[in-house]
């Protein structure tokens, strides 16, 4: 077992599958939050941009997203962020996992805006108090509280979909299972039992401090 920690990157493997998972979680939160708020906007049109950004990017295959990503916008528009190719199939996996998994995040804050009760949005109003205002005031505190678990449960999927980075090229744990699985077919259970080792313990704490927050912070009604 020890030559294969010699002969691959083992823990550079693990250390991406961490960075694809902490920078597209931020990615997907910024996303997410804002096309959250197109979707309760009072303004049809972002209301229907909204919408539209939710149902295309929900029914598209993670897969399809990430490589559009990376072949599309380097390949067709030449947005390269490095000459450097890894790094470059790097950030556009991100960007991705990002897109993708922001359209969860939305209809996360949207359930969580929809648990508010609609006194308190008319309350925001009398007291002269913008959509803007009564969002960042009223609404959204209110939205991710009650989003709390449905948020938990989008970055544990997060956490597992970074595996699919590997279509273009991204050196995460599951991409180099598979070379070490080739490289010693004998010990392909320890290097199984390894790889899920560390996916558990990137999800089972997200679970756990999701359960924790969720009952502590709840707005209480």
């Amino acid at each position: 077992m020890g030559d294969l920690f010699t002969t691959f990157n083992v823990v550079g493997a693990l250390g991406i599958t961490l960075l694809l998972t902490l920078f597209s979680a931020l990615g997907a939160l910024v996303i997410g939050t804002l096309v959250a708020i197109m979707r309760v906007s009072p303004v049809a049109f972002l209301n229907t941009v909204g919408a539209a950004f939710v149902n295309i990017v929900r029914n598209t295959p993670l897969t399809l997203i990430i490589v559009f990503c990376n072949i599309g916008f380097i390949t067709n528009l030449g947005l390269s962020v490095s000459t450097d190719i890894a790094r470059n199939n790097l950030v556009w996996a991100i960007v991705g996992l990002s897109i993708y998994h922001a359209a969860f995040v939305c209809e996360s804050l949207r359930s969580g805006v929809n648990t508010v009760p609609t006194g308190q949005a008319e309350a925001a109003r009398s007291i002269g108090l913008t959509f803007g205002q009564s969002l960042g005031a009223v609404l959204l505190p209110q939205a991710f509280r009650g989003a709390i678990t449905p948020l938990g449960n989008t970055l544990i999927a997060l956490t597992k979909n970074t595996t699919v980075a590997t279509a273009i090229g991204v050196a995460e744990i599951s991409g180099l299972m598979k070379e070490m699985i080739e490289f010693r077919s004998d010990l392909l259970i320890p290097i199984f039992l390894l790889v899920a080792f560390y996916f558990v313990l990137l999800t089972l704490p997200i679970g756990l401090v999701t359960t924790h927050l969720s009952t502590k912070l709840a707005v209480k009604r």
